[in-house]
């Protein structure tokens, strides 16, 4: 008997192997369950004889009720009571029990059938359901593998059994049958995509997450990052604002670098790095795999020391005629949190304390009539003949909108044995939160797989997308209007004329309503990716893949920004520009892969290749200002009668490997994997272009051992062990030359180029490297009802390149080297529970929990310390130093206001009671830089997400809470909502200010703002950013298969969802999850004017024909 019945008869029979030796038929029990459902009464029966007994759930009626109280009752008898009036009987072979309809005799129209159902080795398929298609008339193989089944004369027969591909097979003219089931291995045990080829899960030795489709689209998303978000333990998906195109920020273990990216390395079938991930389209995907070890990620070399994300897109579907597919929503989205700012009353009341109090801290300007208060007399236009205010705008309700999105998805999947294709076409509108934004996008694909010969298969994948909106997200200044534009000031005043800040005297700049309709920053974005693959089979064991993938993608940018508008681009007379951005990418890897069974107790696999990769750009920028008219806008620079000097780029890089893994496994438990990479890249120095990068794994599967055999509870126990080595190479393409930088200088009317020394060149720069170990452990119980993983890493990056400090006088200030380091140590799990199982109720959770710890080791010789990006124009936020981690920040603490019984302190400070309070910790009697401290991190202590699955008959319902807590959030708005008093809208705290009756707040007493004010980044500024979000909540029906068979649909479901439906958090912004800094490597929780986020609502539907 070979290895693959043995494994069905085991599944029969696992309770026959603990049976006492009492002869069967003589065996009596005793039941006292009164009524239960008869499939608890076949469990009962089971577990109170030798028995074993199988049936056809699909066609057996389990869930009814019988009645279970017998006394000294043999078995058979029992199971004779509890089939009565159901239409079935037993058959008995042994010590198995097989329930099969009673049989009837044949009528009109029907006929009896008989057959055999086998596997590809010829050994019986035991317990195979075969059923009459389109109907619940059905039965199930003895265990020899045959079947007997009354039918209608034209019906089909559909074979179906876990593990193997499901048949259907005609019953016209024909009554006797022989099927043979082909395997269906990804079911069998499931297969993951790893580096150059897959694996099965049983056999990873690294740390490797796989997600299905079902589960990345279980909402509404518009990227890959959005989609893995609460998937994956050990990836932190930042989901930052409310932009259309869904940008998220992406790392997995922390951050591993200083100057180059961290970012992971993405895999799209097979194209490595792809440009610009967030133009994949998600309903394409379908697996995604999360490579976070260094025995994973390693053969992918100088580019995965950041973690690999391995993107495995819909393929067709073998012996299955075209299956046709549309999945589509609409989605209504609402900003989810509007900020406390002050109304029109509350402006004005504060507007008149803050003029009077110009006398207290600018008494000589006061005297000079330096702060005269506005009177309602003065703007008849904005106030009543009452001195009320006429207009009460809130401006966050005039900036953003309702958004409404909606997406569409139509697949075709099919195939015979030997060609396989998919066809994809995807189109998706999404509005803005904030008015006139907006993205369109539309995206095709076509996959293709053949069998040309039995020693050749090929396959091509080509995907398309295209995407233009509008997008005034880019805009600072729109965004900081929106909190700063003053309540009193109307969108439009009854003659259509636009209000303006201006209106009121000492206000700048116009309103966020004007800016909006008068600006265009349209962007377009054009990206194609093909691939072509050949697998030669050269002997049984041995395989050579060759492909070839290009990644080309255009980007275009249109902006105007409109002749009148204040601030922005009045002085120039209106401000167009034209940029773009062409990459091409192309590479080509070939690879040997050979795979020996030497006997059952050794096996092995060897991969070798090679590979070539290069990608090159080029950039132009035109620009030119002073138009007569808004009219042309950027469709005619030329109307322009200023132009600006272009600007244009171009870089190329390329990178030659060479890499092998050898993966060994011995006696099915002992799992051993090597892999190297050779690495050459353009972007270093003549001297360390090449480095090698190896990693070794090492696993055991205890639950194979013989002692843990009868340990019937256990499924799965390995325990597995890596360390490996890998790079970076994301940095700039030429940082190894000197390079020379050129300005225009003006000279009388012309213009002239000078060029400088911008860089010194370092011949010595060599890879950044991250060595890293892990170990983790799986376990599997309760025939899988549990699954627990958990893993515990330490990540070492060396050679980090930072620009490390040189004498002024060579006239430079820094020169790139390799010269700190960094590490990460973290904890993960990862747990699966189906916490309840029954005929109609079905409740599944996930867990997953994530702790990281970063902390910087060295910064050079002198370990000085790096003030990084972003930086804020009243001082520097954050700090890199030697002990602390990555994300630290800096500024002063702010202990609250002098009070009044503080004078004479505060006059040491040269300050009056009213004003910010500050501790001087070096006690010179000074504030300043001195004084600046680490005030806390961005980066959080802890996150975990908690998934829960509930099915009840036709309906399922799902919800995932997101916890992510110990991080804090740079409020840099704080800065500008409580200092500008009189001139511009802020914050209700100002509320809260000093007065001589409210001395114990943080909010300074409020004073004219050419008086002074002290505001630097402070403890203050930042807050806690801790948060609870309902990231996901779902509610589908799923319609019966006997009402679909009458519309002939083959799937139909319907669902309503909501995405972050609330977010806990003591965070005064929009949004704890924020950064308005997306390309600086630490603009993580740094809050400068960001947008809200929405709370969306979704109706969809799933439709499968």
């Amino acid at each position: 008997m070979n290895r693959n019945k043995s494994i069905r008869v085991a599944i029969l029979c696992l309770s026959l192997a603990m049976a006492g030796s009492l002869p069967i038929d003589a065996q009596k029990v005793t039941f006292h369950e009164g009524s239960i459902s008869l499939k608890q009464a076949f469990e009962k029966l089971e577990s109170s004889s030798a028995y074993k007994i199988a049936y056809n759930d699909s066609q057996l009626d389990v869930s009814r009720k019988v009645s279970m109280d017998q006394k000294d009752m043999e078995v058979l008898q029992v199971l004779s009571q509890l089939l009565k009036n159901t239409g079935y009987t037993y058959k008995i072979n042994g010590n198995y029990v097989i329930i099969v309809p009673e049989e009837v005799k044949t009528v009109k129209g029907k006929k009896q059938v008989s057959g055999v159902i086998v596997d590809t080795n010829g050994d019986p398929v035991i317990g195979a359901n075969v059923v009459e298609k389109g109907t619940t008339n059905g039965t199930i193989t003895d265990l020899d593998g045959k079947f007997t089944l009354e039918v209608n004369d034209n019906s089909v027969l559909q074979v179906s059994y876990i593990g193997y591909n499901t048949q259907e097979v005609s019953a016209n003219g024909k009554t006797s049958f022989s099927i043979k089931l082909g395997e269906n291995t990804q079911t069998l045990d499931e297969v993951v995509v790893v580096g150059y080829g897959t694996m099965k899960k049983s056999d990873l030795t690294g740390s490797v997450t796989n997600v299905k489709a079902e589960k990345l689209l279980s909402k509404p998303v518009v990227n890959v990052g959005q989609a893995l978000a609460g998937k994956a333990s050990g990836v932190e998906i930042f989901e930052n604002g409310g932009t259309p195109d869904g940008k998220v920020r992406v790392r997995i273990r922390g951050n591993n670098s200083i100057n180059s990216s961290n970012e992971p390395l993405y895999v799209v079938d097979g194209v490595i790095g792809v440009s610009n991930i967030n133009l994949l389209n998600p309903s394409e995907i379908e697996s995604l795999e999360v490579l976070k070890d260094a025995s994973a990620t390693a053969i992918y070399g100088a580019r995965g020391a950041n973690g690999v994300i391995m993107i495995t897109t819909k393929r067709g579907i073998k012996n299955e005629k075209a299956q046709i597919s549309y999945d589509g929503y609409v989605s209504i989205g609402k900003m989810a949190k509007k900020l406390d700012l002050m109304n029109a009353s509350e402006w004005w009341q504060n507007y008149n304390t803050t003029m009077d109090n110009g006398q207290k801290y600018d008494p000589e300007g006061y005297a000079q009539g330096k702060y005269k208060k506005v009177t309602p007399a003065d703007l008849p236009n904005l106030f009543d003949a009452n001195g009320n205010p006429l207009y009460d705008t809130d401006w966050q309700d005039e900036a953003y909108q309702t958004a409404i999105n909606h997406n569409h998805q139509v697949s075709i999947r099919g195939g015979a044995d030997k060609t396989l294709y998919s066809v994809h076409l995807g189109y998706m509108h999404k509005d803005a939160l904030m008015r006139n934004g907006f993205l369109d996008r539309y995206s095709g694909r076509i996959n293709l797989d053949s069998q040309l010969r039995d020693w050749l298969k090929m396959g091509a994948n080509m995907s398309f997308n295209y995407n233009k909106g509008n997008d005034n997200y880019k805009s600072y200044g729109v965004k900081r209007l929106v909190q700063e534009a003053i309540p009193l000031i109307p969108v439009k005043y009854p003659d259509g004329s636009w209000g303006s800040n201006r209106d009121f005297p000492g206000a700048v700049q116009d309103t966020p309503s004007r800016y909006l309709e008068e600006m265009v920053n349209e962007t377009s974005n054009i990206q194609t990716i093909a691939d072509l693959y050949l697998d030669f089979k050269i002997t049984d064991d041995l395989n050579f893949k060759s492909t070839f993938a290009v990644d080309a993608s255009n980007r275009k940018r249109n902006y105007y920004s409109g002749k009148d508008l204040i601030q922005f681009s009045k002085t120039q007379g209106g401000i167009a520009t034209i940029a773009t951005l062409k990459e091409l990418y192309w590479q080509s890897e070939n690879y040997f892969n050979y795979n020996k069974e030497f006997n059952k107790n050794n096996r092995m696999n060897v991969m070798l290749g090679a590979s070539w990769q290069q990608r090159a750009t080029e950039s132009v920028e035109a620009t030119s200002q002073n138009f007569s008219d808004d009219f042309y806008q950027w469709h005619n620079l030329g109307a322009g009668t200023v132009t600006i000097p272009s600007k244009s780029d171009d870089y190329a890089w390329s990178i030659n490997s060479y890499f092998a893994r050898i993966n060994y496994t011995l006696k099915d438990r002992y799992l051993f994997t090597a892999t190297g990479r050779y690495d050459g890249s353009s972007k270093f120095g003549k001297n360390n272009k090449y480095a090698f990068f190896p990693s070794f794994a090492f696993a055991w599967r205890a639950s194979e051992e013989s002692f843990l055999k009868s340990v019937h509870w256990l499924n799965n126990l390995k325990v597995r062990t890596s360390i490996g080595e890998t790079g970076n190479q994301e940095i700039g393409n030429y940082a190894f030359f000197q390079n020379l930088g050129s300005e225009n200088a003006i000279f009388g009317d012309n213009y002239y180029t000078a060029l400088y020394r911008s860089t010194f060149g370092n011949p010595d720069l060599k890879w950044e490297k991250t060595l890293q170990w892990d170990a983790g452990v799986d376990v599997s119980v309760l025939n899988q009802r549990i699954d627990l993983s958990l893993d515990y890493y330490y990540k070492k990056t060396s050679d980090l390149l930072l620009n490390a400090p040189i004498p002024g006088t060579s006239g430079l200030n820094t020169i790139m080297r390799n010269i700190g380091s960094v590490q990460n140590q973290g904890f993960e799990l990862t747990l699966n529970t189906h916490n309840i199982q029954t005929d109609n109720f079905n409740w599944m959770s996930t867990v997953l929990f994530s702790v990281n710890r970063n902390k910087i080791l060295s910064l050079g010789e002198n370990d000085e310390d790096i003030y990084p990006a972003p930086r804020h124009p009243q001082g520097d936020m954050l700090i890199l130093r030697v002990g602390e981690p990555v994300g630290s920040l800096w500024g002063l603490r702010r202990l609250g206001t002098w009070g009044e019984d503080e004078a004479a302190e505060a006059a040491k400070y040269n300050r009056l009671p009213g004003d910010v309070k500050y501790e001087d910790l070096n006690g010179d009697g000074k504030i300043n830089s001195e004084d600046n401290t680490i005030i806390g991190c961005t980066s959080p202590d802890w996150t975990m997400t908690i998934s829960n699955t509930f099915l009840y008959k036709n309906f399922d319902f799902s919800f995932d809470l997101r916890f992510v807590f110990g991080n804090d959030v740079v409020n840099c708005a704080t800065h500008n909502a409580e200092d500008r008093s009189g001139v511009a809208n802020g914050f209700k705290s100002n509320l809260n200010a000093w007065t001589p009756q409210n001395q114990h707040t943080m909010v300074a007493q409020r004073r004219p703002m050419k008086s002074y004010y002290d505001s630097y980044p402070d403890s203050h500024w930042m807050q806690n950013g801790s948060f609870v979000r309902g990231q996901n909540f779902v509610l589908g029906y799923t319609f019966s298969k006997s009402l679909l068979q009458k519309i002939k649909l083959q799937d139909l479901r319907i669902y309503a969802s909501a995405q972050n439906l609330f977010c806990i958090t003591k965070y005064k912004g929009y949004d704890p999850e924020v950064t308005t800094y997306e390309d600086a490597a630490f603009g993580q929780g740094i809050d400068d004017f960001s947008e809200p986020k929405a709370r969306t609502f979704t109706f969809g539907l799933n439709v499968k024909f």
